[in-house]
């Protein structure tokens, strides 16, 4: 069994896919907290009808930068977990709390990096850009977060067709179900490699 905390800023539909993933008892994992920039988003909804507790943390809570980033580490150090899982988290992670995740915090992104990553490349902007550049295929990543966008290490991805029709809504949808699909299992295997790996099993 592992332990992760989840930072999310929207909707959560990643959130509550491995959610329900970890009810079933097929992600062999527990979440034990998120962290959200957003008090009202969907996310922090979904995490108390799991009974998860939300901690909210963004500039109005925190306007001074060293303040907040010292709150989301109180969270890390009071709720040790194995890993981190980003879901749709519309924040830039604070360098000291990578360097406290290093190798721990998983991100999932919309294209197959490294094509459409970066600053700038989020939600339906990614869906945007593929159709725009008429690519034949795009797909769902998850990847290790680093201090730059979209590119740490890339430990999963799954592709999807573009069709000519593709409005960027159509190509979002498509891509959202392999979203689902793929977090959840990537992030099991990776936890037990990294348990595997540091002794923890």
């Amino acid at each position: 069994m592992f332990t992760f905390g989840v930072f999310a800023s929207g909707g959560g539909s990643n959130f509550k896919a491995i959610l329900s993933h970890e009810k079933d008892g097929t992600l062999g994992g527990e979440c034990r907290f998120l962290i959200t920039n957003n008090a009202g988003s969907g996310a922090a909804e979904i995490a108390k009808n799991f009974g998860i507790p939300v901690y909210h943390i963004s500039g109005k809570t925190h306007p001074n930068p060293a303040e907040y980033e010292q709150a989301i580490l109180k969270v890390l150090k009071e709720n040790a977990v194995n890993l981190i899982a980003l879901c749709g988290y519309m924040k830039r992670i604070p360098d000291a709390v990578l360097q406290a995740t290093e190798n721990r915090m998983l991100n999932v992104h919309p294209s197959l990096l490294p094509k459409f990553g970066g600053a700038g490349f989020f939600g339906i902007h990614v869906h945007e850009a593929v159709i725009a550049a008429k690519e034949k295929e795009s797909g769902a990543t998850i990847h290790l977060v680093s201090g730059d966008y979209d590119s740490g290490k890339i430990l999963a991805q799954t592709k999807v067709p573009v069709f000519e029709s593709d409005s960027p809504a159509d190509l979002a949808a498509r891509v959202l179900v392999q979203e689902h699909a793929l977090y959840w299992k990537t992030l099991k295997n990776y936890a037990e490699n990294f348990l595997h790996k540091n002794g923890k099993v």
